[in-house]
């Protein structure tokens, strides 16, 4: 037999939130009554959000690194992570960091994710290792997130 998923949803002018409470029990191996004892002991919620289109766009900027990024940023290092940690203080920048193959050692690239566009160019514009030569390459994509865990 199937059942029903409780579910709230509440809107605003710009976004939706669907709240689904999911029950870990079985009442088909527990049967109906133990099955209430054990969701009422036992119950857990999970949040996820939804979000109307353009309300929750956010920015990535993709970079692609030289070779040997580990032996040529260190004097550029300081003046990059400082950047990023200024437009995070500023609400712009949401995170950043290394990317490559799983198990890397050396990072061929960087992701950050950025609210708005404005904010990525900025980076780009004003980050040294983009000055100094160590990024090779860069991308700005528009990002609709659906869905995220709050």
């Amino acid at each position: 037999s199937s059942g029903t998923i409780p579910f709230e949803l509440s809107c605003n002018q710009r976004n939706c939130r669907l709240t689904v409470i999911v029950m870990w029990g079985l009442a088909t191996i527990l049967g109906r009554g133990s099955a209430v004892a054990f969701m009422a002991a036992a119950g857990r919620q999970s949040s996820y959000s939804t979000s109307t289109a353009l309300s929750a766009t956010q920015y990535l900027l993709r970079y692609d690194y030289i070779p040997d990024v580990l032996e040529k940023r260190g004097p550029y290092r300081e003046g990059h992570l400082n950047l990023a940690k200024d437009l995070i203080a500023q609400g712009t920048c949401l995170s950043g960091g290394p990317t490559g193959e799983v198990g890397m050692e050396i990072p061929s690239g960087a992701l950050f994710i950025f609210t708005t566009s404005d904010a990525a160019k900025h980076f780009v514009e004003n980050d040294p290792y983009v000055s100094a030569g160590i990024v090779t390459g860069h991308s700005i994509e528009e990002w609709n997130v659906v869905v995220q865990k709050e």
